[in-house]
This record gives structure tokens, sequence and C-alpha cells, in this order.
């Protein structure tokens, strides 16, 4: 017979900033009813994009780190894969909880699966339709050998359901909303990022970029860069692979000289200059949906987005690294609409517990 008094066990893999801020919210819930093992791979690994964020939100202190580092993709994907299976055979959880769209969600994913062990997808279903982004290969790879997948729109829904994807599918909202939700008021209190940098409510751009489709092609980082000068009034928390890539370049030179580059900065930092902005420029898929929930205007860095419905509420616009689009959507572009509450209210993590403790019974 089995012993239902005995906890079931489940492990959260983490490894790189959009995995910790969707996690946080969650692992608090999943700690009420389960014992929860968390694996972090050290995807990220310098302190301003790990461990500040492990501080800020309040998450656990992993009880693996997995110190895998940078690589290739099928360098990193590969160790990770590696050393995430032998914490699985040791732990022996009844799911594997992974989140987003980066490497360490898919060597979760596959770790677990081979293993027989049952998945979990956080933000399962979203598609940009663009399969030259790793991204996305690891998103429709994860969602197809996932056995629970929580969606946060319907949208994402049915994207699954196209795929052939028809069971298991649970639309939950955005755990990105509870972490929002969480945080704010905490960000509103501690942070000082704008007395720091002298920066005034609504008097400034925001920009970030990472993804390297944009920075290691010269002529697509050159548009980027040209573009930030011409604007001017911009603050860029600079990523440290970007840094190398516009020093390669030789772009640096002029982009500091012109505009206020800044360090990553902390997630409450970075909230409180997401909110505080007159508009946001972007390559991230997490900042395009920030940017949405706190009602600022976004200028996507990108031909292609998986937040189709910041799209469609024109709220963000797809300019792509045409540098006179740009400049003409920074200072053209407003929303014509209210928003509608696409994302859900707050309550992602909460519902995933409760379907997640259903499954295991």
């Amino acid at each position: 017979m089995i012993d239902e008094t005995v906890e079931k066990k489940i492990v959260s893999i983490v490894g790189a900033r959009p995995n910790f801020i969707k996690c946080a919210p969650l692992s608090r819930e999943m700690r009420k009813e389960f014992d929860e093992i968390l694996i972090h791979t050290g995807q990220h690994y310098d302190y301003e994009m790990n461990k500040v964020f492990f501080d800020e939100l309040r998450i656990p202190e992993p009880n693996y780190h997995l110190d895998v580092g940078s690589g290739s993709h099928g360098v990193q994907t590969g160790e990770m894969l590696k050393r995430i299976e032998k914490v699985l055979m040791k732990e022996k959880p009844d799911l594997v909880l992974v989140f987003g769209d980066t490497n360490t969600t898919l060597a979760g994913a596959l770790a677990a699966s081979k293993l027989h062990i049952k998945v979990g997808h956080v933000e399962a279903g979203l598609r940009s339709f663009d399969r030259l982004m790793p991204e996305e290969i690891n998103r429709l790879l994860t969602d197809h050998c996932s056995d629970l997948l929580f969606c946060p729109t319907k949208t994402a829904v049915e994207n699954l359901k196209r795929e052939g994807i028809n069971r298991g599918i649970h639309l939950t909202g955005d755990v990105m909303v509870d972490a929002l939700k969480e945080n704010i008021e905490i960000g509103e209190k501690r942070s000082k990022i704008l007395d720091e940098l002298n920066l005034k409510q609504k008097d400034y751009y925001l920009a970030t970029l990472h993804r390297a489709k944009n920075t290691d092609d010269f002529e697509r980082l050159k548009n980027i860069t040209d573009a930030f000068c011409e604007i001017g009034d911009l603050v860029f928390p600079c990523h440290p692979r970007t840094e190398k890539m516009l020093k390669n370049f030789n772009l640096w030179a002029k982009l500091t000289r012109k505009i206020k580059v800044i360090k990553p900065v902390g997630y409450l930092d970075m909230l409180i200059l997401e909110k505080s902005a007159k508009k946001i420029l972007t390559d991230s898929g997490g900042i395009q949906k920030e940017a949405y929930i706190f009602e600022v205007p976004c200028v996507t860095l990108r031909e292609t987005t998986e937040w189709v419905e910041t799209v469609e509420d024109g709220w963000n616009v797809l300019a792509g690294v045409d540098k006179e689009k740009i400049v003409k959507m920074v200072n053209g572009f407003e929303p014509a609409r209210k928003q509608r509450d696409v994302f859900g209210n707050g309550c992602a993590s909460e519902r995933i517990g409760e379907i997640i403790g259903g499954e295991l019974q």
C-alpha cells in the first residue's frame, strides 16, 4: 500500500533571471504542501544576474548548484542535462517543474522525461513562430515532453492545441503578475535607483538589449545603438554579453557619451525603472509583458513577439532594428486604448498549486 502521509516531492529547476522571477511566487506556494527541492544550473553566474535576484525575490537557497556557467547552446544544454539527471536519479521526485524558455528549461524537461518523471511547464504554449530564436526551440521541445502545461494566456492554449497537444493543458494566468504584485510595493519602499541616477518619473526612456540575434550582428547592433544615441534621454542597464559585443564592434565609446549606460540592476530596481519610464525599448519577452502590466508603452527591438496580446492591445510595437522606425516609434507611438486583463489577476501560483495537488494525489 502507498503511504499517503508521505509528503510528495517536487524538484524546481532554475538557472537564469526569467526562471527566478517565475519560480519565486510559485516556490512559496509549493512549500505549503510539498517537499520542494531547488536546483540552480548556474546558467547565469555573476552576482548581478544571479544572487541578487534570489535575495530580493526571497527564493530559498538552492539545494543543488550545478555551476554549469556559459558555453555554446549545445555544450551548455548538454552539460546541464548530464548534471540534472544525476540529481533526479538521487532525489526521485514525483514532479519536475521548469519555467519559461531558457536552456535550463529544456535540459530540465528532457532529463525528467527520459527518467519517466512527470514534467510541469510554467509558461507553456508561447510561440513567436521564429525558429531562429533559441528560445522558440526550447519552448517547442519542452511543451511536447511535458505532462502538465500551465498556460499564461488563451493564445498559449490555442497554440498548443494547434500542435496536437490536447492533454494536461491548464489556463492559469501568468505567475509574473503574481511576482509583480508581490514585489512592486517592496520596490517602491526600498529602491533608491531614481535618486542614484538623478532621474525623474516619466522623464526618461529605458532600454534593454541581450538577444544574440541583435548583439552578435554588427549591422543590427549598430542600427540599434545609433537609434539609442539619437533618442538621447535613455537609461540602458547593459547586459555583460552586450557590453562585450559593443566593445568588440567599437560602438561602446560613442554610446556611453550619448546615453546613460549603467551596470545591470537587481529585480526591485528594475521594476522601479520600468514603472517610472515614459517608454521602454527592449528585445526581452519578460520586459514587454512587465511594461504592459505597468501601462508603459513598449517598442520591441524584434520582428516577432511571443506576447502577441501586448501588440493586439496597442501597447507594444515591433520596430525590429530599423533605426528610423525605432526613433519614429519612440517619438510618436502612443497606445490608443485601455488594456485588457489578458495575463490573469495575480493568482496563477495558487491555481498551479491546486492543479498539482490534484495531480499528485
